[in-house]
């Protein structure tokens, strides 16, 4: 899908309006529709042919016309003329603090800097201080406002922030002045990277509070330390910031600052047509001020007439009007796994081995797990040869006798060459438990060519799962280029699975392509292609993108007992073929 791409040239007009001085509500115009845009769960270049995008809210006659002219051209004519009026760089310096449009002209006017790189050198050599409305108090505010903006604009994976706030916060419940604490932020709505890491405490003693959090084993530097607010650096170099509120606020705050920005404005909104109005502290009647609720994050959402909304879900992608109307879906929850599909042992590129993997499992209280090592040609990973595959389904028969009622499936993870072959014909891939089918080449073949090595795969009969589907590595190597819709489409007239990755560097199929999928009744699986026992515990990332993408447990094989999971999956499963032992 074209959205981001969209989005990205909406933004850049934005950012380039706001360094020319125009007007704040043509630029607001733009950065809504580019939000509008980035948020959809259909393909804009699909809305535009079909003649839908003016129905996009946000999206009027001018922004509409540029979109248009973009998508047919590869160009947007009025962006390429603003893009004239000032340095390429130059747009990055607004997103310093304290750094606004009119000191980034006055920067580049005086002394020439038109970027990031610019800005840092000159102040370190200190040639700021002598420009009007500076001096050298303003050089050194500049150079360490700068120098946090550069920490904070540096994302972490959700595997690496999620478990580092899970750590303080335990570590803070040891103060006997907390009474709650929890993340906020984009961490608590599970967003597949994270900035600062933003936790709320509940304390009438916050000196107390905020003196145990700078005593912490973890603490590299105190960055700010206040009565109710401090943030810390840690020796792993996360920023994390601890708030702290009353007791009877603390569920007014948590909704507050649990976001998104976009979720809470919708809800204000919704709050002053109603009469109400809704802040950190509470929620109140807006005639008398009278104090209607705050203790419990549940208040806000039942004093506003709707159902609960899980924090997931506040992207303002429709989740209010759901809730408003009292159709938000039952999300998959956190325990209802029973078993991951996609696994690999050391009998490929995996470190640990088939029983271990399998006690590892059953520790964690599945039923079933799918070993899926690579297939032969991926000679790096240590594929399985047609002889190997043998030797290890003998092995998995016998671990399955030992293990009983666990269950180990023999699987495969079958590579999509780069030709739109298959790694093993059909007459071995029938002989598997489950057959999942994965790009691990040619990344940089046309659109066209992927998107058909992947609808191959998905017409093949003895297919089951597509893993990884976009092949993204998030902040390492982009999703290549593919007609999603179209994949997605294969997939739901097959009956083919698509896998959730739960890797945290994957995460693949996004929460956007996972609510596609449902909407289509595409079967989902949410697997941790862990290549270790540790790494089953990615799961829980799985999950926190798919419920960001609206997921149900009926829409995910993997919650079912193992006999109705073999019994959906799209093909024979036990015909036995020369040579091939079946389990």
């Amino acid at each position: 899908m074209r959205n981001k791409e969209v989005s990205r040239i909406l933004e850049d007009i934005a950012d380039i309006l706001e360094i020319k001085g125009e007007s704040p509500f043509r630029i607001g115009a733009y950065r809504e529709a580019a939000r509008r845009i980035e948020n959809l769960i259909e393909d804009v270049a699909k809305l535009t042919t079909e003649g839908k995008l003016r129905k996009i809210p946000g999206v009027g006659e001018s922004i509409a016309a540029k979109i248009e002219e973009y998508l047919s051209t590869g160009r947007c004519q009025y962006y390429e003329d603003i893009k004239k009026d000032i340095p390429e760089g130059l747009v990055h310096l607004l997103q310093v603090p304290g750094l606004g449009p009119r000191k980034a002209q006055l920067l580049y006017k005086e002394l020439g800097i038109t970027g990031l790189e610019d800005l840092e050198k000159a102040a370190q050599e200190h040639r700021l201080r002598h420009l009007p409305g500076m001096g050298e108090k303003s050089e050194e505010n500049l150079l360490r406002e700068l120098e946090r903006w550069k920490q904070r604009t540096q994302r972490y994976l959700l595997g690496v922030a999620l478990p580092a706030a899970e750590e303080v916060a335990s570590l803070m419940r040891g103060c006997l002045a907390v009474r709650q604490i929890d993340p906020a932020g984009s961490i608590r709505r599970m967003r597949q990277t994270i900035g600062d890491i933003d936790l709320l405490a509940a304390s009438e003693g916050p000196e107390r509070v905020m003196e145990f959090l700078v005593s912490l084993p973890m603490v590299k530097e105190v960055i700010a330390r206040g009565s109710t607010k401090s943030s810390i650096l840690t020796y792993d170099n996360l920023q994390i910031d601890l708030r702290v509120v009353e007791p009877d606020s603390y569920g007014a705050a948590l909704q507050y600052f649990t976001g998104s920005k976009s979720h809470n404005i919708a809800l204000r909104e919704l709050a002053q047509r109603k009469g109400l109005k809704i802040s950190e502290y509470g929620i109140f009647e807006e005639a008398s001020g009278k104090r209607l609720g705050g203790e419990k994050e549940e208040d806000i959402y039942r004093l506003l007439g709707m159902s609960y909304i899980p924090p997931e879900l506040r992207e303002n992608r429709g989740e209010i009007e759901s809730a408003l109307r009292g159709t938000l879906p039952q999300l998959i929850d956190y325990g209802e796994l029973r078993g991951d599909l996609h696994v690999h042992s050391n009998w490929s590129d995996g470190t640990d081995s088939l029983e271990d993997i399998a006690l590892a499992a059953r520790a964690r209280g599945y039923e079933y797990l799918a070993i899926c090592d690579h297939s032969q040609s991926l000679g790096i990973a240590r594929g399985l040869s047609l002889e190997r595959v043998r030797e290890q389904r003998k092995t998995i028969i016998e671990l399955n006798k030992k293990l009983y009622p666990f269950r180990l499936l023999a699987g495969i993870e079958v590579d999509i060459r780069g030709d739109g072959t298959l790694d093993y014909d059909d007459e071995v891939l029938q002989a598997f438990d489950l057959v999942s089918a994965s790009i691990h080449s040619g990344f940089g073949q046309s659109k066209e060519r992927i998107t058909q090595r992947l609808i191959g795969a998905i017409q093949n009969p003895y297919v089951d799962v597509i893993c990884h589907p976009t092949g993204r590595l998030i902040g390492k190597r982009e999703a290549y280029e593919l007609d999603l819709e179209a994949v997605l489409e294969a997939a739901a007239q097959t009956y083919t699975a698509l896998e959730i990755n739960a890797a945290p560097d994957r995460l693949d199929l996004d929460d956007i392509g996972a609510r596609r999928a449902v909407e289509l009744g595409i079967p989902l699986v949410i697997n941790t292609d862990a290549h270790s026992t540790s790494q089953l515990g990615f799961a829980r990332y799985g999950i926190a993108t798919a419920r960001r993408g609206w997921v149900d447990s009926r829409s995910v094989l993997n919650t079912l007992p193992l006999e109705q999971l073999l019994a959906r999956l799209s093909r024979h499963r036990f015909a036995a073929v020369k040579g091939f032992p079946t389990s």
